[in-house]
């Protein structure tokens, strides 16, 4: 806006006499005045507005020298879901997830403990000690008992089992069925001490990086429900099994990755999702220098196909071929060329030793020294690639089985049977 001589003669009071050099003067001043104040809004604005809201929030931050952040409600909503997740999942568990001690003789005992020609013999379960706890989860109650699943190593060797429950009470539990080679087994105690039983997730609808939920004991029921939080990491992750504890793999398992902390005493616990419902059951981790957050379950889609099993029959009936064999990268070049008869460059596939009389291999017309290349139209490596292939039918299933004798390439079909002795190193 201009201001001219004339209207600031009349803003003055009428009885002022005016000095025109003054006015002039006045003049110069205010319009010098109004013009940086202008410059200054126009800069503030274009340059400053930033600036200027953190310097206000600045002078509303109570400590001094930090700049007041924050959180936007947005931010603030996701991390409250999250937490929400958390703890939703594990109230949803809570009960359900239990420790096991597995019982058995002590070193320095004998057969009779401290039995000195007592008219009675001592309770043989007095001088059991606790050699290793691991965890179990509840998942069904049924009559008057409840069913826990647990890892075969967790019960392995025991003379007597002790669940103890989330509230420290410590119940007499018995085996009802277990299975070496997907390494789970079921336990049943008297219902009511079960307050909680936990549902089963679909695990082929697991995706990489979601929440993932590691419940049990670690280090024992110390620890007893302890909660550690992560991701999945990935999916059908292959790791060999060694059953017979002879170092050649027998199995070759298929399980989940998660970097949840899992440690000695979770074996047997919940892997859970954001809803609480089982996805796995904890089991083993890689544990080196270098190695961080990498632990392993066995999914529950086959968890639950396993214990259905242990439930009806106390075991996993598996059809066999009926062989004895030995793989073939394990033999000598003399053995591979000389007696198999071989290609120099043929290291892959299972060796038959023996063929048992009647078996369904014999009545399929392989013979000892037959060298089995490919099952069921998948290629065989070593003994745990056959029985993958094996293990993933049932008995009466008719499969291809293609073979070299002395070199050549054959093909038969076998009509799978049932085992007649638990596993053992026959296929």
């Amino acid at each position: 806006m201009q201001v001219n001589e004339e209207q600031v003669q009349e803003t003055l009071p009428l009885a002022s006499k005016v000095d025109t050099s003054k006015v002039t003067l006045w003049k110069g001043f205010v319009g010098g005045l109004l013009g940086s104040f202008v410059i200054l809004g126009i800069f503030l604005f274009l340059f400053g507005g930033q600036g200027w809201k953190q310097s206000v929030a600045y002078t509303q931050n109570s400590q001094p020298h930090a700049l007041a952040v924050k959180t936007s409600p947005q931010a603030s909503k996701t991390l409250n879901d999250f937490e929400t997740a958390i703890l939703g999942a594990v109230e949803r568990t809570k009960g359900a997830v239990v420790s096991i001690g597995n019982l058995q003789d002590p070193k320095s005992g004998d057969l009779f403990g401290s039995y000195s020609g007592q008219a009675e013999l001592p309770d043989p379960n007095a001088n059991l000690e606790v050699v290793g706890e691991g965890s179990g989860v509840i998942y069904k109650i049924e009559g008057n008992k409840a069913y826990i699943v647990t890892n075969n190593h967790v019960i392995d060797g025991n003379k007597a089992l002790q669940v103890i429950m989330a509230d420290g009470q410590k119940v007499d539990a018995k085996v009802l069925g277990s299975d070496q080679i997907t390494d789970l087994a079921v336990v049943t105690i008297d219902a009511k001490y079960a307050k909680n039983k936990i549902e089963f997730a679909n695990s082929d609808n697991i995706k990489v990086g979601s929440l993932a939920i590691a419940i049990g004991s670690p280090l024992g029921s110390h620890f007893a429900s302890s909660v550690t939080q992560g991701i999945v990491s990935g999916l059908n992750r292959s790791m060999p099994v060694d059953v017979n504890q002879d170092g050649v793999k027998d199995w070759t398992a298929s399980l989940l990755q998660t970097d949840a902390a899992i440690n000695p005493g979770n074996s047997g616990g919940a892997l859970v999702n954001k809803d609480g419902q089982l996805i796995g059951i904890n089991s083993n981790k890689f544990s080196s220098t270098g190695i961080e957050g990498m632990g392993f379950a066995i999914p529950s889609n086959e968890v639950k196909t396993i214990i259905d099993q242990l439930e009806k029959n106390g075991k996993v009936t598996r059809p066999v071929l009926g062989i004895s064999s030995v793989d073939v990268n394990l033999l000598s070049d003399h053995s591979r060329i000389d007696i198999l008869q071989l290609d120099p460059e043929q290291t892959s596939g299972v060796a038959i030793r023996d063929v048992e009389s009647g078996s369904s291999a014999e009545k399929a017309g392989l013979k000892g020294y037959d060298v089995i290349i490919e099952l069921d139209g998948k290629k065989i490596e070593d003994t745990a690639s056959l029985r993958n292939v094996l293990y993933n039918h049932k008995e009466g299933d008719k499969i291809e089985v293609k073979y070299l004798r002395q070199g050549k390439e054959a093909q038969t079909t076998v009509s799978l049977q049932a085992p007649k002795e638990e596993l053992n190193s026959g296929n």
